[in-house]
C-alpha cells in the first residue's frame, strides 16, 4: 500500500487559541510562588535568624522531598475522576494549600524562636505537596487540551510570555521598588510581597480552570473508553520501558538547573550586587529581559511549529552554550561600574546582549519540555494503550526538583568555602577575586557543564516531528477500534514504523497489521 499522507488523514483533537492561552496561565500561577521561594533564605536568615548554610541545605533536601512525593502525586492525578474532572480539582487544591503554607511560612517570626526551625521545616513540607498538585497539571492536563503538533508549540508563546513578564517584570518590582521603599528583605517588605504573590496566583489559577473545562473529561484522555486500565505495578513498567521518558526528564534537569540557577536571588546580588557594584540594575536588565525573553519564546515556537519540539529544543540549547561561554569572560572582566545605563558604553552593550540570549535560550527549553511531556504520554498510549499523563508530568518535576534542588545546596557550599557560612554576601559586601571567581563558577561554569550534558542525553531522544505524526496516526486507529481489547492489541502489536500499512481513512485495521 502506498504511504498516506498522514497531516491530512489525522483528525486532531484541537483547543481554541483562547483555552491554550488561558490553560498557560496555571505555569505562571505556579511560577509565581517559585519566583517567591527565591527569597525564602533572605526571611529565613534575616528575619528569622537560621544560619546560611541549614537554610542552604534545607531549602535543598525540601526540593529533594518534592521530587519523591512527584510521583506518588502523578497517580493520584492519574487516578483522578471526579464530577469536575481530573485536573480542575488538583489546581484548585494545590493552590489552596500553596497559600494556607505560606500564610504559616511568613508569619513564623511570631511564633518564638524556639519554633522557628520545625515550624519552617514543616511550612516547606506543605508548600511542597500543593505547589506539586498545581505544578504538575501544567503538563498532564496538556496531552488532553490539544494533541496537534503544529498546535502545541503555542502553549510555549503565551507561557513564555507569562514567564518573562513574571520573572523579568517581578524582579524590577523587587529590586527597584519594594527593596527600596522597605529597606531591604524586612518584614514589612514580606508583608507587602507575599499578599500580592497569593492573590495573583488564585487569580490565574481559576482561568486555567476554565481554559481546560471543556477538555478535562474522560473523551480526551488517551483512547477515550478504550483506555487501558492501569494499576500500581503497572506503572513501574512504564518508568523502565518509557525510553524517551528517561531521556528527555534527564535532559531536562540540567537545563532546570541552569534556569534556576540564573534566577537565584543570590546570583542576582553577586552578580549585579557585587561584581557591578549595583543591585538596581538587575530590575533595569529585568525589563529588557521582558522583551527579550518573548522573542526568544516567540522563535522558539515557530521554530518547534515547523521542525519539530525536539529540533527546536536542541537549538536553543547549542546557542546557550556559547552565549555562557561569553557570558564567563564578561564576568572575568567585569568591575563595579562597568555596568550602567546612565552612560552607555561598550561593555554594557556586549553584557546586556550576552546575558539577554544566555537567558532567553536557556528558558526556552524549559518551557518546550512541558509541551514535550505531553508527546512523551501520547507515546505511551499508542505503545501500550495506557493514559498516564500524571505520572509523566511528575517524572519531570522529579527531575527537575532534584535539579534545582542542587542549586541553593551548592551555592551555599561554595559561598561557605570562602567564607560565608553564616550570612549570604549583600549588595554591599565588597569585591575579592575569591568572590569573582565563585560568581563566574556558578553563573557560567556549572551552566555550561549542565548544558553540555542536556544535550548528550537528548541524543537519544527520538520523538521528531515525524514520528509525533506517527504516534497520533496510531492512536486515532486504536480510538476507531471495534473494542478495547482490538484497540489494546494495536498498541502492543503494531509498531510504529508499519503505520504506512494502515489505511488511516477506512481503519480496516485487521487487513493491514503485519503479522
Amino acid at each position: 500500500m502506498e504511504k498516506i499522507n498522514q497531516t491530512r488523514e489525522v483528525e486532531y483533537n484541537r483547543a481554541k487559541l483562547w483555552q491554550i492561552i488561558l490553560f498557560s496561565l496555571n505555569n505562571t500561577s505556579t511560577n509565581i510562588y517559585l519566583f517567591a521561594f527565591g527569597f525564602v533564605t533572605y526571611f529565613a536568615t534575616g528575619i528569622l535568624g537560621l544560619a546560611v548554610l541549614f537554610v542552604s541545605q534545607i531549602m535543598g533536601y525540601i526540593r529533594i522531598f518534592d521530587g519523591v512525593i512527584d510521583p506518588a502525586i502523578g497517580v493520584l492525578i492519574d487516578k483522578t475522576n471526579m464530577r469536575f474532572g481530573k485536573y480542575r480539582p488538583n489546581i484548585v487544591i494545590g493552590n489552596i494549600i500553596s497559600i494556607l503554607s505560606f500564610l504559616l511560612l511568613f508569619n513564623i517570626d511570631y511564633f518564638g524562636k524556639e519554633l522557628a526551625m520545625p515550624l519552617f521545616i514543616i511550612a516547606l513540607i506543605i508548600h511542597k505537596i500543593g505547589y506539586s498538585l498545581q505544578a504538575t497539571v501544567t503538563k498532564a492536563g496538556q496531552a488532553a487540551l490539544t494533541n496537534d503538533p503544529k498546535q502545541r508549540p503555542i502553549f510555549n508563546i503565551f507561557d513564555g510570555i507569562a514567564t518573562s513578564i513574571l520573572f523579568s517584570g517581578g524582579q524590577m518590582i523587587v529590586s527597584s521598588f519594594l527593596v527600596v521603599k522597605y529597606g531591604g528583605f524586612t518584614h514589612a517588605f514580606f508583608g507587602a510581597f507575599i499578599p500580592g504573590v497569593m492573590v495573583i496566583s488564585s487569580v490565574l489559577a481559576l482561568l486555567a480552570c476554565v481554559g481546560i473545562w471543556s477538555k478535562d473529561n474522560i473523551a480526551f484522555f488517551g483512547i477515550g473508553e478504550k483506555t487501558k486500565e492501569t494499576s500500581l505495578r503497572d506503572y513501574w513498567f512504564v518508568l523502565k520501558g518509557n525510553r524517551p521518558l528517561q531521556m528527555l526528564a534527564t535532559a531536562a534537569a540540567f537545563v532546570k538547573f541552569v534556569v534556576q540557577i540564573f534566577s537565584d536571588q543570590v546570583m542576582m546580588i553577586m552578580i549585579f550586587g557585587i561584581v557591578f557594584g549595583n543591585y538596581g540594575l538587575s530590575g533595569t536588565i529585568s525589563m529588557i529581559l521582558i522583551f527579550t525573553g518573548i522573542a526568544f519564546t516567540v522563535l522558539a515556537a515557530a521554530l518547534a511549529r515547523k521542525k519539530g519540539l525536539r529540533f527546536a529544543y536542541i537549538t536553543y540549547v547549542q546557542v546557550a552554550i556559547i552565549s555562557i561561554v561569553v557570558l564567563a569572560i564578561l564576568l572575568f572582566i567585569g568591575q563595579p561600574g562597568s555596568l550602567r545605563f546612565d552612560q552607555i558604553n561598550i561593555f554594557t552593550i556586549l553584557f546586556v546582549l550576552t546575558y539577554a540570549v544566555a537567558r532567553g535560550t536557556s528558558q526556552a527549553p524549559a518551557g518546550l519540555a512541558l509541551t514535550m511531556s505531553a508527546d512523551i504520554s501520547d507515546y505511551e498510549t499508542s505503545v501500550s494503550g495506557r493514559f498516564v499523563s500524571g505520572l509523566i508530568g511528575t517524572i519531570f518535576s522529579l527531575t527537575d526538583s532534584i535539579a534545582s534542588s542542587l542549586v541553593p545546596m551548592v551555592i551555599g557550599f561554595v559561598l561557605a568555602m570562602i567564607g560565608f557560612s553564616q550570612e549570604y554576601p549583600t549588595q554591599n559586601t565588597l569585591l575579592t577575586p575569591e568572590l569573582r571567581m565563585m560568581t563566574v563558577l556558578l553563573a557560567a561554569g556549572l551552566p555550561l557543564l549542565m548544558l553540555i550534558c542536556s544535550l548528550v542525553f537528548m541524543k537519544f531522544y527520538k520523538l521528531d516531528s515525524q514520528t509525533m505524526v506517527e504516534i497520533q496516526e496510531k492512536i486515532q486507529v486504536m480510538k476507531a477500534a471495534k473494542d478495547k481489547q482490538r484497540a489494546i492489541d494495536i498498541a502492543n502489536n503494531v509498531p510504529l514504523s508499519d503505520m504506512e500499512f494502515i489505511n488511516v481513512s477506512d481503519y480496516k485495521v485487521d487487513h493491514h497489521v503485519k503479522k
